[in-house]
């Protein structure tokens, strides 16, 4: 037998070479992580990047020679950690992001140590995600034995669920013939729907031309008659309506739209029903506020964020379908090399792998799992519902600041508003809050965010916080005059 190759004899690995040392080191990274998240409340919301920090990290080359991991760490500490764009913070009010917990931080470290296959193999964690799964459709009211899968954001859980209404409902075969095998698909939403509803129809192949902007009324919600003229005049002309999009907390307002009706309205026109919940559908976790989420139960398919009001660390996402064949029907494929032997590792077959386009994905089960046993569903309802209350009690309280105008109803958990002075025109109405939310952010006193709202740019107050506290909240309240006065006489000054 002739002799191996040398390298094929050496012994190199990425393991430690001193265990005791990386467990001093890994010691230390956990206790300065728990450092940092207990003093957030004591930090500024946001820290801009310092322009040494940004060269540094922006011009370096690639690092062919080692330099350790105790020193890479330190760099971490000093050019890294401090510079996020502020979610973790209690006054971080922006888009609406969540802000992690320690528990669930502590779940990634733990899943990344396991680096599980997530395909679906004959193990754990395949055990887990399906009843994390299992647990969220009866959080929201779909039947046992909803199909469904873990994603990495609310975009991709939403893709997926037009993704099977395309399938399901396009009257021909689309992974045979694509988008040339009919007429034009339509898909039906409302004009405050989220960017992901265009890029996901722009990646699936039907463009952006397949997809009907409807208008929605004062409260921001769709106008479903308006809707239903739509999908007639639609068929009238040959297109072809296959799906019907329910929004559950709008990202401008927190508007729901009527889902009763639109679900009502999708049966009537044998349609597919889909729900963008990717935070408002988690308000049915709070018994008082699963009322203005009523009928999102009818949905055939919905997408939802537990990064978002779950509070859980990046990524983390779910689609819930309600016909599990159908989901596995649009994307199911298994090649001789992944098939199910019925015993060893793939025994079962890679139920994953069979309800979405990705083969290899993360463990992002483990931290739902762990932390809906840890602190239980009720609490995280409980916040969720603190959240909502925190909104409206700060609309009131800013409604009460001679200049502060509000914007939109309070909804559900988003404060809308802008700073109004006498004798300015729209146009630098828009140029004065603009400003103001930039000295906002700029200043460290919180991190809302811009937008607008008929027309005209707002700023919003989102609160899916866990930590945010009433004393968060009026502190941002003081803080917003000062900086609009100062605003508003340099407008003046420079007239």
């Amino acid at each position: 037998m002739p002799n191996p190759p040398a390298s094929a004899q050496t012994d190199a690995t990425l393991d430690p070479a001193d265990w005791d040392a990386f467990r001093a080191l890994s010691h230390r990274m956990v206790d300065d992580s728990i450092d940092f998240l207990r003093a957030l409340r004591d930090r500024p919301a946001w820290v801009p990047l310092p322009g040494e920090v940004r060269a540094a990290l922006s011009e370096e080359g690639v690092p062919h020679a080692a330099q350790g991991e105790a020193a890479v760490y330190d760099e971490f500490l000093a050019r890294v950690l401090p510079y996020t764009n502020g979610s973790r913070s209690p006054r971080f009010f922006g888009w609406v992001q969540g802000n992690g917990t320690p528990y669930g931080m502590m779940a990634d470290m733990l899943a990344s140590g396991m680096n599980a296959h997530m395909a679906g193999f004959n193990d754990a964690p395949r055990l887990v995600e399906e009843r994390v799964i299992a647990w969220l459709a009866e959080l929201m009211g779909l039947p046992a034995g909803s199909g469904g899968l873990l994603m990495s954001g609310g975009t991709m859980a939403n893709y997926l669920g037009l993704a099977v209404a395309r399938h399901a409902r396009a009257g021909y075969d689309v992974r045979l013939d694509g988008t040339s095998g009919g007429p034009r698909l339509m898909l039906y939403a409302s004009a405050e729907v989220h960017s992901w509803a265009q890029k996901c129809l722009e990646l699936l192949g039907m463009g952006s031309a397949s997809l009907r902007k409807v208008p929605v009324d004062d409260a921001f919600r769709v106008n479903v008659d308006a809707m239903r003229a739509l999908i007639h005049a639609d068929r009238a002309a040959g297109l072809r309506p296959i799906c019907v999009i329910g929004t559950a907390g709008t990202v401008n307002s927190g508007a729901t739209d009527d889902l009763e009706a639109l679900a009502d309205l999708a049966a009537a026109e044998q349609l597919w029903f889909h729900v963008d919940g990717a935070f408002g559908a988690l308000a049915r976790l709070s018994p008082a506020l699963a009322p203005l989420a009523r009928g999102i139960e009818r949905a055939d398919s919905l997408a939802l964020d537990l990064h978002k009001w779950g509070f859980l660390p990046f990524e983390i996402a779910c689609v819930l379908v309600r016909d599990a064949e159908a989901q596995r029907a649009a994307f199911s494929l298994t090649p001789s090399y992944l098939r199910d032997e019925g015993r060893g590792v793939i025994a079962g077959g890679l139920t994953f792998a069979e309800r979405g386009p990705e083969l290899t994905r993360g463990f992002k089960a483990l931290k739902v799992w762990m932390s809906f046993k840890a602190h239980g569903v009720d609490a995280i309802g409980a916040i969720v519902e603190q959240n909502v209350m925190q909104a409206r009690a700060f609309a009131e309280r800013i409604a009460q600041v001679p200049g502060i105008e509000l914007c939109a109803p309070v909804a559900l958990n988003i404060a809308v508003w802008r700073w109004v002075a006498d004798g300015f025109t729209e146009e630098q109405h828009d140029a004065l809050n603009r400003e103001l939310l930039l000295r906002i952010q700029e200043s460290g006193l919180a991190v809302p965010s811009g937008s607008q709202v008929r027309g005209r740019y707002v700023i919003r107050t989102c609160i899916t916080n866990h930590r945010t506290r009433w004393a968060d909240l009026e502190r941002f309240a003081d803080g917003i005059a000062p900086l609009a006065h100062a605003i508003e006489q340099e407008m003046r000054a420079a007239r």
